[in-house]
């Protein structure tokens, strides 16, 4: 399956590393600027600035004054203008947090320090751009990392033992055993620095397993969720009231009309598929008609439109890539935006529902950037139905027969 997939690649480029804090005394393999999201917009700036500028060494400032990087920041997270100089240490402390965490990782490289600035090179550029591409794979690689370290530093036993029983005084003693380690291996001695991080390290893990975690220095009233995790968190949500929150299947982060990094994400996800497509398909459509004839795809459709479905307009599944032809001539009748036609709606599903078994079930080595869980919400969203995340996994001969069904064009 899919998941699985993408669990052995990056369990496999985990576990080529040692992560022993005993040995490294590195009190920076994680940090408090290390939520999820912050990791993937960093990788993402990162990702950008290396290559736009074909950079092989650079440094936080370098990251942070790029244009993509400031205007990014300062929309989605709310920050101060960057080239102020009373947001140096704010933006350092922003962008090099995570950039630490990913060169402990290996992910990164540290080439040594120039004028009192850590200069770094990218190592593995597979994984820095798998975890940028989305917020999901940003959770799921920090969580293997966490549990690795834990588990190469003698620390596991700890975390689990809080996880199998959820008492005050389990986690009161996972919580005084972290902080002396901290004390003990690294160059962290307060209390109060190893407690801020220690929620950067048990959350995640606690969200992964559907377990509580901590808030505010005591355990959590309720088992960590997704959007708790987040450095830019909801601000509707009330952590503290013990209220539990369902999230619909395969939606993470659902996106709101005041969600602020709502055109970030969409024009993200549009980006990367190009670049996906551009790299393992030389930048063909993913539809082949005479429209496509001699033509690159330079166009990312969206399959369901995004002024109608707001909640999957960043999915990868609900973009496919076409022709300008085939984008202003056939999905979108006499070039109205606003309008798409149904039959080549249909078209557009059936060839992206193969572009997808491909990437998961045929796959000849390209990266796997696709969901299928997310695919399923995609069309049950799209046709407003349950019928899609009700099927087994990966069965794509059930997902052609759900568009059959499902289709206002057939």
């Amino acid at each position: 399956c899919f998941k699985s997939m993408t669990v052995n690649l990056l369990a496999h480029f985990i576990n080529e590393h040692k992560y022993d804090i005993r040995e490294s005394h590195n009190g920076r393999w994680i940090d408090q600027k290390c939520a999820l999201d912050e990791v993937c917009f960093v990788a993402d700036c990162i990702t950008n600035y290396v290559d736009i500028n074909n950079a092989t060494i650079f440094q936080s400032p370098d990251i942070w004054h790029a244009q993509y990087s400031m205007e990014s920041v300062q929309y989605i997270f709310g920050k101060p203008d960057p080239t102020k100089d009373t947001t140096m240490d704010e933006y350092n402390k922003f962008f090099r947090q995570p950039m630490k965490m990913l060169a402990a990782a290996g992910v990164l490289k540290e080439n040594g320090i120039v004028n009192n600035t850590i200069q770094f090179s990218v190592e593995r550029k597979d994984i820095l751009d798998f975890i940028a591409m989305r917020e999901r794979n940003s959770f799921e690689f920090l969580c293997l990392y966490i549990e690795k370290t834990l588990k190469d530093s003698g620390l596991w036993d700890y975390f689990a033992t809080f996880f199998d029983e959820q008492t005050k005084d389990n986690f009161r003693l996972l919580k005084g055993k972290y902080t002396e380690f901290c004390k003990l291996y690294t160059p962290i001695n307060t209390s109060i620095e190893a407690g801020r991080i220690f929620a950067k390290v048990l959350n995640p893990l606690a969200c992964k397993y559907h377990k509580k975690g901590t808030y505010r220095g005591n355990i959590s009233k309720t088992n960590i969720t997704f959007d708790m995790l987040m450095y830019n968190k909801a601000n509707w949500r009330d952590i503290s009231s013990g209220k539990e929150k369902n999230v619909a299947r395969g939606d993470f982060n659902p996106i709101s009309e005041e969600n602020d990094s709502y055109d970030y994400r969409v024009n993200k996800a549009m980006r990367y598929l190009k670049k996906f497509n551009d790299t393992y398909n030389a930048g063909k459509s993913e539809i082949i008609d005479r429209y496509s004839v001699g033509e690159l795809a330079t166009h990312m459709h969206h399959i369901f439109p995004k002024n109608e479905f707001k909640e999957i307009a960043d999915y990868l599944e609900n973009l496919i890539a076409i022709t300008s032809g085939q984008h202003l001539q056939k999905a979108h009748p006499n070039g109205n935006t606003q309008k798409i036609d149904k039959e080549y709606q249909y078209v557009c599903l059936i060839n992206k529902t193969n572009s997808i078994r491909n990437n998961i079930i045929e796959n000849h080595g390209e990266p796997v950037v696709y969901h299928f869980d997310d695919f399923m919400f995609v069309l049950d969203t799209g046709f407003k139905t349950d019928y899609f995340t009700a099927l087994p996994e990966n069965d794509f001969n059930a997902v052609l027969t759900g568009i059959e069904f499902n289709s206002p064009a057939k």
